[in-house]
């Protein structure tokens, strides 16, 4: 028996492929495509007569695989189906950061992301590319209770792209988010490993009534809103600003040399232009980037700032480590790099401070539990792999090395991977900080000294090894403990009840607070 001469209320199959309709701009990946969704069809057919017990007339296939070539961001995708015949919009658009992007990507996004006046948003230049798929669901949604859900990367729910990418959406088109899956790693079966990491975002403009639900790989949560930096937090975007929200010191970046590694010095190479020009040692200091800081590896620089012509002149190394700076400048084609081929002996960016400062590694592997900032003499040179706090006060230190900051890192903070990419202009200066009395400030700075005080114990330990979170000495995890409860009453917060998700959702509506004013 089969169901070819049934009427269509006693057939069991209720889904075809004919009910998909696709896009896709390469002509081979449409036939693929189709091929996939046909293959699909005979399999469930297949498994449908093995469950009913009964033959089902499905061959020769009839069924038509509704896949369009075109470029999805310049199509009208109402043309391909009508919205009100439409129930779910899903996939997994290509993600490509703006500074990749083609010239024909980044004119898609510009194309895409415009006003209702049909300029361009400030900030649609700096969007990743996939960004341009959530403006037109968005757009086809309205009206409608059509959700969609798409595979994205991470970088458009992290650091500035927040507000570029989802600011728009929710003010234009009044989007919400219904689920999420934050930030995991989808390995590709090829041979050669690439490992992209992907968030999962499921939005809609109708009304959903349905519990909301924040996934990561280990468990699910229900959440009262999710927002754009998909946690259980308002609505708010938190974006770049030169100067802090709040009254503390103004972080800056490191000094920059631009030399082609010519200014910069290997331990070894040190030792050998030490041995071979002793007069050369005055001029040469040690230079930390964020490797060197967190490794605990040493490395130097030439630092000419102050240097006499008349000892530059009879130092023949130094001499040739300037000229081959200027030969790099001169050969690059950027002009700002080639007018400072005028001043090879100096840093091309120069920052350094005249006083002791914070140092803030601007990258640090998600696995710490704390970034490892710490207090730097003046001699000692700021590479611009990391930002700098001049003039930082032990409160300064305390609140950023609290629980309570890197609440906040993890949330606002860009990613390289998943590995914190702290800014000064998006995490630092948007940062609200609490509004301490001096007796809370005074217990602060005694428990962020006990801190350094803790770190001094293990003094020939990297930082990398101190804050590894499997080997973290009892000490140094004991005084931060102690830190974050004094800091964490600094802000009001209840030390048992209040977990990471009530601290960041106060935050940000301490940010909102204070941005409104």
């Amino acid at each position: 028996m089969t169901f070819g001469n049934l009427g269509e209320k006693a057939r069991p199959i209720k889904v075809s492929i004919g009910q998909f309709y696709g896009i896709e701009i390469n002509d081979f990946a449409v036939t693929v495509a189709k091929t996939a969704l046909w293959i699909a069809e005979s399999q469930m057919m297949k498994a449908t007569e093995d469950v009913v017990h009964m033959n089902l007339d499905f061959l020769p296939l009839r069924s038509y695989a509704n896949i369009i070539e075109g470029n999805a961001l310049r199509m009208e995708w109402n043309d391909v189906i009508a919205k009100e015949k439409l129930n779910y919009i899903m996939g997994n658009p290509p993600f490509v950061g703006y500074s990749l992007q083609s010239k024909n990507q980044k004119e898609d996004i510009s194309y895409i992301y415009v006003t209702e006046k049909g300029k361009p948003y400030k900030t649609a230049g700096k969007n990743d590319y996939v960004s341009g798929w959530y403006f037109k669901a968005a757009e086809l949604m309205q009206g409608t209770k059509i959700r969609t859900a798409f595979v994205s990367t991470n970088s458009i729910t992290q650091g500035e792209q927040v507000a570029g990418v989802w600011k728009p959406l929710y003010d234009r088109f009044g989007m919400h988010i219904d689920f999420a899956h934050r930030t995991f790693r989808w390995d590709s079966e090829a041979s050669i490993k690439a490992h992209v990491h992907c968030v999962i975002v499921g939005f809609s403009i109708a009304e959903n009534k349905r519990k909301r639900r924040i996934y990561t790989s280990e468990d699910c949560k229900i959440a009262g809103n999710i927002n754009a930096y998909l946690v259980d937090a308002p609505d708010v975007f938190v974006v770049s600003r030169n100067t802090p929200l709040s009254d503390v010191p103004e972080m800056l970046k490191g000094s920059s040399p631009v030399d082609g590694g010519n200014l910069l010095l290997s331990n070894d190479e040190y030792k050998l232009l030490c041995k071979k020009e002793p007069k050369a040692i005055k001029y040469l200091k040690q230079f930390i980037g964020a490797r060197e800081y967190l490794h605990n590896i040493k490395r130097w620089c030439l630092w000419l700032e102050n240097a006499s012509l008349s000892d530059i002149s009879n130092l023949n190394e130094v001499r040739k480590r300037i000229a081959a700076v200027r030969e790099f400048r001169l050969a690059s084609p950027k002009k700002a790099t080639q007018k400072y081929a005028d001043y090879p002996s100096r840093f091309m960016e120069m920052r350094q401070p005249n006083i002791n400062y914070i140092l803030i590694p601007r990258h640090s592997s998600e696995n710490r539990r704390y970034i490892p900032f710490g207090f730097m003499d003046p001699e000692m040179i700021c590479g611009d792999a990391n930002n700098m706090l001049p003039g930082a006060s032990l409160y300064h230190f305390g609140i950023l090395i609290s629980n309570v900051h890197m609440a906040w890192v993890r949330a606002i903070c860009g990613r390289i991977k998943s590995d914190y990419r702290y800014s000064n202009d998006v995490v630092y200066n948007n940062y609200p900080w609490p509004n301490s009395t001096e007796d809370q400030k005074r217990k602060i700075e005694q428990t962020a000294q006990g801190i350094l005080d803790a770190r001094n114990l293990y003094s020939d330990n990297s930082l990398a090894d101190l804050y590894d979170p499997l080997i973290m000495p009892r000490e140094l995890r004991k005084a931060h403990q102690e830190n974050d409860r004094a800091v964490m009453r600094a802000y009001g917060f209840d030390i048992k009840e209040t977990s990471e998700a009530d601290c960041i959702a106060e935050l940000m509506m301490r940010y909102q607070n204070l941005v409104n004013k």
